[in-house]
């Protein structure tokens, strides 16, 4: 049996980021059909919503939408009605839900209130960028501001999980661990940042390595991604991280957002350990 594909309508007041991800969330259960995605962001006038009704007119299917506007919802939720296309608000119950809790109706509706620029989005930028000066060890000076310092081979997705904290407002350096080249004598001298050490199989780092040759054309037989060479490395890793007491996580089987989930957990123990003795 072949996969199936539908027609998946996304429209929003804001940046539509809230519906991509929710929508994601539930595809991924369905391994078989897939979502042809229709993103309209920024709807907040008819005009906007009626060339948005076009579209799902043309290609009927599952419509999901972020309206703070109850008379834009209204006229969605008509058009959808008419095309024979079932739809939802995403917000909605939640704001229900919230009004039933706190005996009163939100504000003034703000579409996009969550992206203003507060002290949480500066926040955020602050860590990005100092994320992105001291990644994979660029820049060696600064690093007790760090929030959180990644530790591992190469191919242990340091990077790409230090940015997903930046963007979760943690500021984060990542060192790589390079064989015969020893840590600088700082890193252990440091207090503020909690210091995690990534593990991942040899056969996972192997393969990674071996794609990642391949997409630069190199030479493929290498140490770099010789199994037993490889394994040593993750074993020499292993032991610094011990010896130091380290917290670890292997990321062979986690993504990059559980990866992230557990060292946030890890950074509010450490804080807490931190305030205590300070």
């Amino acid at each position: 049996m072949g996969r199936r594909y539908f027609h998946l309508h996304l429209v929003s007041d804001s940046t539509g980021e809230t519906l991509i991800a929710a929508s994601r969330a539930v595809s991924a259960q369905y391994q078989d059909v897939s979502s042809i995605e229709h993103i309209y962001p920024l709807i907040r006038s008819r005009a906007q919503l009626d060339r948005a009704i076009n579209d799902i007119d043309a290609a009927p299917g599952i419509v999901l939408f972020t309206l703070v506007d109850k008379d834009l919802s209204i006229r969605l939720e008509e058009a959808c009605r008419e095309s024979g296309s079932p739809c939802l608000s995403v917000l909605h119950p939640i704001l229900d839900l919230f009004a039933s809790y706190l005996g009163r109706t939100a504000s003034t509706p703000r579409p996009g209130a969550q992206h203003v620029l507060n002290a949480d989005y500066f926040k955020r930028i602050d860590a990005l960028n100092f994320t992105m000066m001291h990644d994979d060890g660029q820049v060696g000076e600064g690093l007790e501001q760090a929030d959180v310092l990644l530790l591992g081979v190469s191919r242990t997705s340091k990077t790409p999980t230090s940015i997903y904290l930046a963007n979760r407002g943690i500021k984060t350096a990542n060192i790589p661990l390079v064989p015969h080249v020893p840590l600088s004598p700082a890193v252990f001298a440091l207090q503020n940042p909690l210091v995690v050490g990534l593990l991942a199989s040899p056969e996972r780092i192997v393969q990674i390595r071996q794609n990642r040759l391949l997409s630069l054309k190199a030479e493929p037989e290498t140490p770099y991604v010789d199994r037993v060479s490889v394994a040593e490395e993750i074993a020499q890793s292993r032991r610094l991280f011990a010896q130091n007491g380290w917290p670890t996580i292997d990321v062979t089987r986690r993504s990059i957002e559980e990866t992230a989930a557990a060292i946030i957990d890890l950074h509010k123990v450490h804080r807490m350990k931190f305030i205590a003795q300070a």
